[in-house]
């Protein structure tokens, strides 16, 4: 099943009504899709680079309204929605411990889970469910889901499909060091 969603999304991307298809994807995939944006930004942009920056805005925008619908899911509906969707992901044995902790991170959560390849929705879902403030977790949403988006737009834009190997295979691992660097870093001079 998850094959036919990934090999339907790639064919999205020749589609005449493409950005409204991207901005399906990028909505969905912030609470319940399984397949990420990227798969269908990258094609897109490498057929139109003249484009790239409107099609991460287009991501950027649509997977913080839907991460707004993963909030929303968790907060008034996760008992009935939000943990079948964490349990079907493997996550539903982590829930308790994770929520102990969450709100005393929930910034780095959420920057961490719109950046790297850790499941968005998954801290989405959390989010609410724990009741991190809404705020917080809008604007750290804007700017994970900003710099995934507009990095991957950047290199595309500028390098073409000579960096789409990078991006598939290596880029999540970047984020997630850079991730582990800023966090070490704060840590090392006591602002965490």
């Amino acid at each position: 099943m998850i094959r036919k969603l990934y090999d339907w999304t790639i064919s999205m991307a020749d589609h005449p009504r493409a950005l409204w298809v991207l901005a399906f994807v990028a909505f969905i995939e912030s609470s319940v899709f399984p397949i990420p944006p990227d798969v269908l930004m990258i094609p897109m942009i490498l057929a139109a680079p003249h484009r790239a920056w409107l099609i991460a805005a287009v991501a950027l925008v649509s997977s913080v309204l839907g991460g707004m619908l993963g909030y929303a899911i968790g907060y008034f509906a996760y008992d009935s929605i939000g943990q079948p969707v964490l349990e079907a992901l493997g996550k539903g044995d982590a829930i308790e411990a994770f929520n102990t902790r969450f709100n005393d991170f929930g910034f780095w959560a959420v920057l961490t889970a719109g950046v790297t390849p850790f499941p968005y929705k998954v801290i989405t879902i959390m989010s609410g469910w724990t009741g991190m403030p809404l705020g917080t977790f809008i604007a750290t949403s804007i700017l994970a889901r900003g710099l995934r988006f507009f990095i991957v737009a950047g290199l595309l834009w500028k390098y073409g499909a000579p960096i789409r190997d990078f991006i598939e295979r290596r880029l999540g691992l970047m984020f997630t060091l850079f991730i582990f660097l800023l966090v070490g870093g704060f840590f090392a001079v006591g602002l965490l």
